[in-house]
């Protein structure tokens, strides 16, 4: 994994979206956005679920993320792009777009850490 992957891998919520407000971000379930070691990921928004496929750079000193999705948006097959960059106050910011479709800026911030059940 590069090191500009290691500082983003993980859970982000998202907590805000240029076309769309926190309300219908979170219709399903709590928006998010994921990486994985493995320079996969996937997100969540509204009726929206997507799978990536990342690529890592840095821009600016700061680790860069490009991506093309699929997915489905109320069970419709859909596909795009996006981009996110880790920004100086350790939120994520990016930009979210629909292949022939929409397009959104959103903000990101890391998911809290939860303690496991049972003392583990």
């Amino acid at each position: 994994m590069t090191k500009p992957a290691r500082r983003v891998t993980g859970r982000w919520r998202i907590v805000e979206m240029d076309q769309w407000d926190q309300d219908a971000i979170d219709l399903v379930e709590p928006g998010f956005i994921e990486f994985t070691r493995g320079g996969t990921g996937e997100f969540g928004f509204i009726a929206v679920r997507g799978g990536m496929d990342c690529r890592w750079s840095e821009r600016d000193s700061r680790p860069f993320v490009e991506f093309t999705w699929e997915g489905n948006d109320e069970m419709d097959q859909a596909t795009g792009r996006g981009w996110a960059v880790l920004a100086e106050d350790d939120t994520l910011t990016g930009h979210l777009f629909f292949h022939l479709g929409e397009d959104s800026g959103f903000r990101a911030t890391p998911f809290p850490k939860t303690r496991a059940r049972g003392g583990r």
